[in-house]
């Protein structure tokens, strides 16, 4: 069944390649005139290419190279209304990353991380959101990620993305009022690394396969192949967000990998521990071993893997 966004106009950035390719073509699919924005800067994005694939296939989209920055993400939100009159979905998709040890951490690579998967997407939110607000509707889709819960050699990146979270949630409580929803994933799709970010986490294979894995959250553990999960087994979910069958949902997290989607819980406590007119060093002796951290022990030591115990500055 097509046309669940007839008449309908996106934006979808980072769309030149992988899995922003995946959303624009099915968003063009189910009707939406697409913005298929990419800067091309990353091996074999075109945004032009992909708008040859839509309109081939009958749907209506245009290409933009400009970058989401503070700037440029009005040029973006201007030529939606140039080309079709109206904006109703934003897709923030466009990332960029350079694996470093955390120590050996660049400005100029944690600036990078930040300004595309952070920065950029606030500005183009920001951009959009009069737009939005004016017309009493409008649905936001972020892309964070699962790096977000940790990802040795991906500080910067990781960071931004765990910010895409809380930016999500406070453009969810602001605009909702509005009819304006906002929601993110955490996708997982194989072939979307550049070669120097997998050449550069090369080393931190061990380590990231003993501190990243899910620690009784419930969610299903899969080996992860290309086959198994391409970027087209993400946009469905993104694209559903962004049709009135989810009008009830703001706020939110998906985990979105392979043929797994899930709704991630929210943050609460775990455990509280309260005492009246405060809390004492002598206090917290007494009670939070036993009542606030019972169990609790450094996952991450990994003694018994002495390789990965040697500092190199």
């Amino acid at each position: 069944m097509g046309g669940r966004l007839e008449g309908k106009v996106a934006i979808v950035t980072g769309a030149g390649g992988g899995i922003g390719r995946e959303h624009a073509r099915l968003l063009a699919a189910e009707g939406a005139s697409v913005v298929v924005n990419d800067t091309g800067r990353r091996t074999g994005a075109d945004a032009a290419s992909v708008v040859a694939e839509i309109t081939a296939g009958g749907g209506t989209a245009v290409a933009n190279t400009t970058s989401a920055t503070w700037g440029g993400a009005a040029e973006i939100i201007g030529q939606a209304f140039d080309e079709f009159g109206r904006l109703d979905i934003l897709v923030n998709n466009a990332t960029a990353a350079r694996a470093n040890d955390l120590w050996r951490m660049t400005e100029e690579e944690w600036d990078l991380a930040i300004n595309v998967n952070l920065k950029g997407y606030f500005a183009m939110i920001r951009a959009a959101a009069p737009h939005l607000c004016g017309q009493g509707s409008g649905a936001i889709v972020n892309s964070s990620s699962g790096s977000g819960f940790g990802h040795p050699s991906a500080v910067a990146f990781s960071s931004a993305k765990e910010g895409v979270i809380g930016l999500t949630r406070t453009v969810a409580r602001e605009l909702g009022r509005f009819g304006v929803r906002c929601n993110a994933i955490r996708p997982l799709a194989l072939g979307q690394s550049t070669e120097d970010f997998a050449a550069n986490s090369g080393k931190w294979a061990t380590l990231m396969a003993a501190t990243m894995a899910p620690k009784g959250n419930g969610l299903p553990v899969d080996r992860a192949t290309p086959e198994t999960h391409p970027p087209s087994k993400i946009a469905p979910i993104v694209v559903w967000l962004c049709t009135d069958a989810a009008r009830g949902v703001n706020g939110r997290t998906f985990h979105v990998r392979g043929d797994v989607y899930a709704l991630l819980s929210e943050p609460g406590p775990e455990r509280i521990i309260v005492r009246e007119g405060g809390w004492t060093l002598d206090a917290l002796d007494d009670v939070a071993p036993r009542d606030l951290v019972e169990g609790l022990t450094n996952d991450y030591r990994l003694d018994d893997h002495p390789d990965l115990q040697v500092f190199e500055p």
